[in-house]
């Protein structure tokens, strides 16, 4: 019986890799800033690696509006690029893109949670944007559930977005200062807390999507947050 246990211990690790490496995004390094680009096929982006959500809130797989995201990194911001297929948009009527859309989670948007601080889990930032570039940026604290100044910390955050109305498709790119969501410098081997959600179609049709499931309703579960790492390369 001990001889089949250290092939049992090699397989238990083997598969705790492999569970990690499923939970890591890696951010790829940039040499410089560039403007917000939504093309998929550009240098910028191909520079980049691609994950994928495709789940709901529980885990169930919902392959229809799976979502491919792609991140890079430079000294001075991170970008984040969503692909994020639809059948039915969304859309708050009359957008305001110059200031921020306090509730846009009502509405079709892609978002993002960050955090740093591995001690606190329950501090992080978070990030929206819809199809048509309206933005909200929040500053969560879970302890202060119903701390309504929250919205309105401002990261300096920037965003992009255009529809393919013909392929079904919307695209949205984020520009986020490093600093508004790490103390430290921004550096090959950083790690950050992260997870990555949509908002998809009318309520009578709605569809929640999720990278690393939070096992809830609700997406504010920083305990099922995955990690992304900051890397020079992304092979």
């Amino acid at each position: 019986m001990n001889k089949f246990l250290p092939l049992l211990l090699l397989l238990l690790l083997t598969c705790s890799v492999a569970l990690a490496a499923d939970e890591t995004v890696r951010s790829t390094w940039a040499a410089s800033d560039q403007p917000l680009d939504t093309d998929l096929n550009s240098s910028f982006w191909r520079g980049s690696v691609a994950i994928y959500m495709d789940s709901n809130p529980h885990g169930k797989p919902d392959p229809k509006y799976r979502t491919e995201i792609r991140s890079r990194w430079t000294r001075q911001n991170l970008y984040f690029l969503f692909v994020c297929p639809y059948e039915e948009l969304y859309l708050k009527p009359n957008p305001n893109t110059s200031e921020e859309t306090n509730e846009l989670w009502n509405w079709d948007v892609a978002e993002v949670f960050i955090g740093s601080d591995f001690q606190h889990i329950r501090r992080y930032k978070e990030f929206e944007m819809s199809p048509r570039g309206e933005w909200i940026d929040l500053d969560i604290d879970l302890a202060k559930p119903h701390d309504e100044n929250g919205w309105k910390w401002n990261s300096g955050f920037e965003v992009s977005a255009r529809i393919d109305a013909t392929a079904h498709v919307w695209y949205g790119a984020m520009k986020i200062p490093y600093g508004a969501v790490d103390n430290h410098p921004a550096a090959a081997g950083n790690t950050l807390r992260i997870n990555f959600f949509r908002s998809q179609g009318p309520p009578s049709a709605r569809h929640q999507i999720a990278w690393q499931a939070p096992m809830s309703n609700s997406f504010h579960v920083p305990e099922r947050f995955g990690l992304m790492k900051l890397v020079k390369s992304k092979e």
